[in-house]
């Protein structure tokens, strides 16, 4: 009979996912495996829409800094705007829930 080590395994809080299901509702993973195939998709993805704001707003200041830039294309940067805005506001929320909670008891 194995003796109990008095450790428990504590499974982390499932990670938000960077993309919706068809319907539009939050996806979820439930690992222990921050190295597992969607872990490491996940991660990519987030790197990409991380990347792909960065772009956006570059391109949206362009467009807004010019007053005489047309109505559609004020339109257009506020629309990928708004999308990149959401993407990253959800690796935010993802990366947060993610975090340690901390010991109250070493406070």
């Amino acid at each position: 009979m194995e003796r109990p080590t008095g450790r428990t395994h504590v499974t982390p809080p499932p990670r938000l996912l960077p993309w919706p299901s068809p319907e539009g509702n939050p996806c979820y993973l439930v690992t222990d495996d921050d190295g597992s195939y969607l872990s490491r998709l996940a991660d990519d993805l987030e790197a990409v829409q991380l990347a792909t704001g960065i772009d956006v707003l570059g391109h949206a200041r362009k467009v807004l800094d010019d007053p005489a830039s047309p109505y559609r294309e004020v339109r257009f940067a506020g629309l990928r705007l708004a999308e990149c805005l959401s993407d990253a506001l959800r690796v935010a929320e993802s990366r947060g829930m993610r975090l340690p909670v901390p010991d109250t008891e070493d406070v």
